[in-house]
């Protein structure tokens, strides 16, 4: 079918996720419809980043759902592959990325970006697009995908999309559905926090000194953090002393037995 759509000089945008679609994913399509003539959006579970004692299982899944809903979105495919399909059973290969995923996520998570970098160059050699968009909420995500696209010459445009939240600031995600409503009524303060911090970062404020007080905000807020940084937008690397270029502000926490993580821009006053 890309083939095709190639062949007759359509531009095509591939959009990945795992299902459980929600207004963040559609947001996702509709730019990817300004982008390319024809969208693709790959529905896959992927096994291979999460770790034994996370959420595979119980991952939410509902194929129909998300089929209606890119129908209403405008979508032109989705391609749901088998796991069978991706992982043979004599799959035997992995695609790593140094560097900018070994930090944050990698060290939380130390089996997830092999995971997804391995996925995703699947993906892009079975769909063919022309561009594939990723959403800026997995940031260090995005900056290890396009570090993937960069180093193995993948023929793609990487095309960022701004974070969708919902009307109280919460930062859309599937994993949104297993807080219960007194988690579900906390979990927005982790934006207001991270906005707060944003602010007093760009306008020259101390680094450790945003962390420690931040850090005791979400403490007191019944927060878990996993990490709180500030890092080099571009490259991850860590910032110290005060803003002085582009900058982004990173935290993954725990609210009962739901991670959420989230990140907001930091432009210092001079930049801006």
């Amino acid at each position: 079918m890309v083939q095709q759509w190639r062949r007759r000089g359509h531009r095509v945008a591939l959009v990945p996720t795992m299902g459980g679609l929600h207004d963040g994913h559609l947001s996702l399509v509709r730019l990817a419809k300004l982008q390319a003539s024809r969208v693709v959006v790959s529905v896959f579970v992927n096994p291979t980043q999460f770790a034994p004692h996370e959420d595979y299982d119980h991952y939410p899944r509902n194929e129909e759902r998300d089929w209606h809903k890119l129908l209403a979105a405008q979508a032109d495919a989705m391609y749901a592959p088998d796991v069978h399909d991706i992982y043979p059973h004599d799959f035997a290969t992995r695609v790593e990325v140094a560097g900018v995923a070994q930090t944050l996520e990698g060290i939380s998570r130390p089996h997830f970006f092999s995971g997804v970098t391995t996925v995703v160059a699947k993906l892009f050699l079975q769909c063919l697009p022309d561009i594939a968009i990723f959403g800026e909420k997995d940031y260090q995500q995005l900056l290890v995908i396009k570090r993937l696209v960069q180093d193995l010459d993948f023929p793609i445009t990487i095309v960022p999309a701004p974070i969708m939240r919902e009307a109280d600031g919460l930062a859309m995600s599937s994993r949104n559905v297993y807080l219960d409503a007194d988690e579900r009524a906390i979990a927005p303060q982790l934006h207001a926090v991270l906005s707060d911090m944003a602010a007093d970062l760009a306008s020259g404020r101390a680094i450790d000194e945003t962390i420690r007080q931040g850090w005791a905000r979400l403490e007191k807020a019944s927060f878990r953090i996993d990490y709180l940084e500030v890092r080099d937008s571009e490259t991850l690397m860590p910032v110290e002393g005060s803003v002085q270029t582009p900058a982004r502000l990173l935290a993954a926490v725990f609210l009962g037995r739901v991670r959420l993580i989230d990140n907001v821009a930091v432009v210092p006053a001079a930049e801006s």
